[in-house]
């Protein structure tokens, strides 16, 4: 399994990349706890987010894995780290009764990399890193000085790889038939959760030559008087004509993403949908149209803002994101954002989930792309019709 997904040398590129990324900030050493981080320095792949655990990037020596004992064989299995460098708390530390702490396992860490009394980062706006975690490292090491690195790998990470475009296309593919399987199921009387099963078995299902990987958000499927209301899953109640329905997923392959979205209707849709359905195609359009290396994010979200108010709508927010490698809750880099203010340059292989939708108190349209920027303009991922369909 290991050197499977990616071989050492895209590894060592990218350990190269944030130690770059260390001598800027003048770490010594940095603890990075988000999954998608460490997968992306180590390959770790397990679904063990959930307990303390992390990878520890010093400038003198390779990465190395803290974790609970019990995920230490997931480790040897997806990563090609050395023994030494898998180390391993045990299982009394995990809501141990008996003050005992994860962090201690990583303060031994850093003591025996020679950093005890450096210039340590922590990523303290990630998901999983505790307050309690960072109290108990300045326990174990009242010399050394911890400050904020949340995002230092992020920002490495934004800029693609030709394997990493690769499965981010793979991606793209087992979302177009999750889409289309989705969009199929929806009828008047069908329970959404049936809905949701078809979505759900495409995502695993894949595609002939390759099966899908868990995504690290649910599909979306909020209907009826609330697709104005973007976060909402699926509930047992059958569509009923007059329903707008909007689906949000994404196919996930090695843990990339490729999202999308779309909006279908129960029946005929009256014009005040239909007009803004294809409000939101000429808006997504026009800021697909601006993507190239160079531009800036908050350009690309102004050719967005002016196309639709050319219909009167007002819309000043976030139309986009990088996106790529992720683990739950969230498919997002937390780095670049379509919006205004983010002066963020486009790069060639940057890649991004734009989902510039109108929302409403009575209904809302959705439909979004997963694009690449390319050498000369925008590459979408997936191939799917921008349109509003009906059910």
């Amino acid at each position: 399994m290991p050197g499977d997904v990616f071989d050492g040398a895209e590894y060592d590129r990218r350990i190269a990349r944030t130690r770059e990324r260390l001598a800027e900030a003048e770490l010594d050493a940095v603890f990075v706890t988000d999954p998608a981080n460490m997968n992306y320095l180590t390959g770790y792949d397990g679904w063990s987010f959930y307990v303390h655990q992390g990878v520890v990037v010093a400038q003198d020596h390779d990465p190395v894995w803290v974790g609970r004992q019990m995920d230490a064989i997931g480790a040897r299995a997806t990563t090609t780290l050395p023994e030494e460098d898998i180390r391993a708390y045990s299982d009394d530390h995990v809501h141990s009764p008996h003050d005992l702490h994860p962090m201690d396992v990583v303060a031994d860490v850093l003591d025996d990399l020679g950093v005890d009394d450096g210039r340590i980062g922590l990523e303290m706006d990630a998901y999983y890193f505790t307050a309690k975690s960072y109290t108990r490292l300045q326990e174990q090491l009242p010399e050394a000085e911890f400050t904020d690195a949340t995002l230092l790998v992020n920002w490495v990470r934004v800029t693609k790889s030709e394997q990493e475009l690769e499965y981010m296309r793979q991606a793209a593919r087992i979302s177009e038939n999750a889409m289309e399987a989705g969009l199929d199921a929806i009828e008047e009387g069908v329970p959404e959760y049936e809905a949701v099963e078809a979505i759900y078995g495409a995502l695993i299902d894949g595609t002939e030559d390759y099966g899908g990987d868990y995504p690290s958000i649910v599909p979306l499927l909020p209907s009826g008087d609330y697709t104005g209301a973007p976060h909402l899953t699926w509930t047992d109640e059958p569509f009923s004509e007059g329903d707008p329905v909007v689906i949000e997923l994404s196919g996930c392959r090695h843990r990339y993403h490729s999202p999308l979205a779309r909006t279908t209707f129960v029946g005929d849709p009256p014009d005040e949908i239909a007009e803004t359905a294809t409000i939101v195609v000429d808006g997504l359009e026009a800021a697909l149209d601006t993507v190239k290396p160079g531009v800036t994010c908050e350009t690309v979200e102004e050719a967005w803002r002016e196309e639709v108010a050319k219909h009167g709508i007002e819309k000043a927010d976030r139309i986009g994101y990088s996106v790529g490698l992720g683990y739950p809750p969230d498919w997002g880099e937390h780095t670049a954002s379509l919006r205004p203010g983010d002066e963020t340059v486009l790069e060639e292989d940057m890649t991004f989930h734009t989902i510039p939708a109108l929302w409403f108190d009575e209904f809302g349209v959705e439909l979004s792309e997963t694009f690449r920027v390319t050498a000369t303009g925008v590459e979408t991922l997936a191939e799917f019709p921008r349109r509003l369909f009906t059910a």
